[in-house]
């Protein structure tokens, strides 16, 4: 390539618009360089063209392409030293070629070199949608609309970053402007173009991606406990007579407000199968007892699911599919029957559980059928979160068990009388998060493309924003029972009860305090009911304000969504916890944290931590409506800062990966929450398929 159509090296970001004649490239050029205080480069070929048709009365010919570049390149060069951040350029060396090919059908060597390597942080493809202006150099509005395409296919073809730019004059200026200061970040993240564009074409939201990768290389900073919470600080606890008087209070409101039941269930059931798809790698079949695999590997667990196998609810569909499928199957010894029983439950099509959602495992056994978690949380939509003829629920599930999920949904519905209004959605994938590898390179796959990783299940709080429920009561999908329904359904009313109370004493006092005048003896019964009910802990300076300042400090503590959050006695279960956590602000406030938020490292967290006196079953009843009765937009009251890193591999390449603050954690952050103690009997996890032989999990007999 001639050395006066190299491009000197610069850190400033080179735009440049690009298309057919009569696009508004020389229009959005001028106006981006004039918002971004800096300077731009006018289209060379019009007043060397124009020279020409004076001084030679021709118009323009092929050999005029080549100086016609070396003409656009020194411009961009000279322009270099007077530019700040931003050289916008009308016009470059690629369009030059596009001509150069549609009216000559061929290229010199020199224009073709200059079109593949001159450099761009990004290409403005300018639409044909704004008015044909004739200037008397220009073609025809029929060659520019015909030719758009082919500008566009040479973009593809030479594989260079662009968008494509349309509206009026406005709005192209307001949407280059913004992508323009994206790409600028992302290039600063560490991005590329081309992966700048892959992002903005999946129309994912930079802030979010910015966020994602700071945190990913800086780390994230560790939650500060204060204390733990406890009886008397920070968790409630009451009476059965207290709690009946608050089910009275639910009851009787009941049918005035929308109720729903949000069950994330998206949950796959491998690690409730982890030890024995172990058995199952590890066990030599035919060379070794499984009594001398058990006293070999400490699987302790496969022992106690063989000598308890009878029990499980899929026992007998199972049996029964080995005796017709594996020959001769009731003269196999009992290793090896059990080993069958194993590998088929795991393995085998007609059941594959390793691979299928919690969701619709076969979990308790009936006198006339077999319930999945999904018939179970329809029984309890029934008890606490129905109107007069139908239960509301609200399942988050993954894509790829949709089929499935469905089919379980219509086998279901015919055990009830009453009918459901049921529905489902998916973790949004504007949420999925990118991963960084060990040379703090953005992850990609083998063609090139960028790796997304689900959110975490912080994600489904996108899923909760979209509910219209004036309560939604949230239960994870394997906290289910086969003998507590009752006392679950008691205490779940309970807590909406309390929630109940404690908005009604909220929207109130957010109502006085619209008021002109509010007396002071009113604002400091309000502060009083922040710290005493709501367990907020203003700061000392709160009285140094003057009235209205402390009025609008009320008016943000009371109005959030609420959550009451039934909290067990620690059974040593894993999970989070109740605790008091101090913000950057200084605040002090309840929530619900998990280990890996802790700096385990400091012994004075470590040591609060275990002091811990109760657990986090994931039993919240949600308030996420305002006093006027609108919606909350719940993405407006999440902590950012208390999302994790996490650490993983992949076809043998180590990553980061971000994942969102926790649904309950510090996507609740700025929630007004409520710790209330209740009994152990709400609580019925199933983390391994040896739970299903817990008595909560079995029939009465």
């Amino acid at each position: 390539m001639e050395e006066n159509l190299r491009q000197k090296n610069t850190n400033i970001l080179r735009i440049t618009t690009y298309g057919p004649e009569s696009t508004g490239k020389t229009t959005l050029a001028r106006q981006l360089a004039e918002h971004f205080n800096t300077v731009w480069i006018p289209e060379f070929a019009r007043d060397f063209l124009e020279e020409i048709k004076i001084k030679e009365g021709r118009d323009c010919e092929e050999k005029d392409l080549l100086p016609i570049a070396i003409g656009q390149t020194a411009l961009e060069n000279k322009a270099l030293e007077n530019s700040k951040e931003f050289l916008f350029c009308d016009t470059n060396a690629l369009v030059t070629k596009v001509y150069s090919d549609i009216y000559y059908n061929h290229c010199s060597k020199e224009l073709e070199e200059a079109a593949r390597s001159h450099h761009y942080d990004l290409y403005f493809l300018t639409d044909k949608d704004v008015p044909w202006e004739a200037d008397g150099l220009r073609d025809s509005q029929e060659y520019r609309d015909n030719s758009f395409e082919v500008f566009k296919q040479n973009l593809i073809d030479y594989n260079k970053p662009f968008i494509q730019i349309n509206g009026n004059k406005i709005e192209r200026l307001e949407k280059a402007s913004k992508i323009i200061l994206d790409l600028q970040k992302a290039l600063k993240a560490g991005l590329t173009s081309h992966e700048f564009i892959a992002l903005y074409n999946q129309k994912k939201s930079f802030d979010l991606i910015f966020r994602q990768i700071d945190s990913i290389k800086k780390g994230v900073n560790k939650i500060q406990l204060e204390e733990s919470a406890s009886i008397g600080n920070g968790i409630l606890q009451f009476s059965t007579s207290d709690f009946e008087n608050f089910t009275t209070k639910f009851d009787k409101k009941s049918t005035q407000i929308i109720k729903e039941k949000f069950v994330p269930a998206s949950g796959a059931a491998s690690r409730m199968f982890k030890f024995l798809s172990d058995f199952l790698a590890d066990f030599d079949v035919e060379n070794e007892t499984i009594n001398a695999y058990i006293n070999r590997s400490g699987n302790q667990a496969l022992e106690t699911f063989i000598v308890a196998m009878e029990k499980f609810a899929f026992f007998k569909e199972v049996h029964e599919f080995l005796k017709k499928n594996i020959d001769n199957f009731n003269s196999l010894t009992k290793d090896k029957k059990n080993y069958w029983f194993i590998k088929i439950i795991l393995e085998d099509k007609a059941f594959n559980f390793l691979n299928k959602p919690k969701a619709i495992l076969p979990f308790h056994k009936y006198n006339d059928y077999v319930a999945t978690p999904i018939v179970e949380h329809f029984k309890e939509s029934l008890s606490y979160a129905s109107g007069l003829n139908s239960g509301q629920i609200h399942f988050t599930i993954s894509e790829e068990h949709t089929i499935d999920f469905e089919t379980e949904i219509e086998k279901t519905e015919k055990y009830f009388v009453k009918k459901f209004n049921w529905s489902y959605s998916f973790q949004e994938h504007s949420t999925d998060s990118l991963a960084i590898d060990e040379n703090s390179k953005i992850l990609k796959n083998k063609e090139g493309k960028i790796v997304y990783r689900p959110g975490g299940h912080g994600a489904l709080l996108h899923n909760l924003n979209h509910r219209n429920a004036d309560i939604v009561f949230i239960k994870n999908i394997d906290n289910v029972s086969h003998n507590n329904i009752e006392i679950i359904s008691f205490y779940k009313k309970g807590l909406a009860g309390i929630l109940l109370e404690i908005q009604s004493k909220v929207f109130d006092y957010l109502k006085t305090l619209e008021n002109t005048k509010v007396e002071s003896y009113k604002i400091e019964e309000i502060k009083n009911f922040v710290i005493k009910e709501l367990h907020i802990k203003i700061n000392s300076d709160f009285d140094e304000f003057k009235e209205q300042s402390q009025i609008k400090i009320l008016q943000q503590f009371l109005d959030r969504p609420i959550r009451v959050c039934g909290m067990v006695k620690n059974e040593n279960e894993p999970g989070g916890g109740p605790f008091w956590v101090k913000d950057r602000k200084g605040n002090t406030t309840l929530q619900i944290v998990e280990s890996a938020q802790i700096d385990l490292k400091n012994k004075q967290q470590k040591a609060i931590l275990n002091s811990s006196t109760h657990f986090n079953p994931v039993d919240l009843v949600c308030g996420l409506k305002n006093y006027k009765g609108g919606k909350f937009n719940l993405l407006e009251f999440t902590d950012p800062e208390t999302g994790f890193v996490v650490e993983k591999s992949k076809n043998g390449i180590s990553y980061k990966a971000y994942e969102l603050p926790g649904l309950w954690n510090g996507s609740m952050a700025n929630w007004i929450t409520l710790f209330v103690e209740v009994p152990l009997e709400t609580f019925n996890p199933v983390k391994t398929v040896n739970d299903l032989l817990k008595s909560s999990h079995q029939p009465n007999i």
